[in-house]
């Protein structure tokens, strides 16, 4: 599917990596057919998973993804957001803030190695 999506004539595409069994296999296919101009955003944490992601972590995913999408077409995002519902417990209000805060710190930490 990631193939005929990149097709569309959009500038932004949001891809669920932090949850992905096979990461590589899907940054290989972003890079064989993402087209100039494209900006991707990776999801970096996986808000319906109870571990909350290390900045560490996080900056980690954002290293692996970037050799594979350059830098200036990067940004991260969560896997499939937070649910707005209040009758949805499956993520604690904490533990969604404690998985943000590690996306930005995370993605604050990577920016630095690599000079973005």
């Amino acid at each position: 599917m990631l193939p005929a999506l990149f097709e569309l004539k959009a500038g932004n595409f949001y891809i669920a990596l932090a949850g992905e069994r096979d990461r590589l296999r899907v940054l290989r296919t972003i890079r064989q057919y993402m087209k100039p101009g494209q900006r991707i955003f990776v999801g970096v944490v996986a808000p319906i998973d109870p571990h909350v992601e290390q900045p560490e972590e996080v900056r980690d995913l954002i290293l692996e993804a970037a050799q594979f999408v350059p830098a200036e077409h990067l940004g991260t995002t969560d896997d499939c957001g937070f649910s707005p519902f209040s009758d949805d417990m499956s993520t604690s209000r904490d533990t969604a803030f404690a998985k943000i805060r590690s996306r930005v710190l995370g993605t604050a930490l990577a920016e630095r190695v690599l000079g973005a």
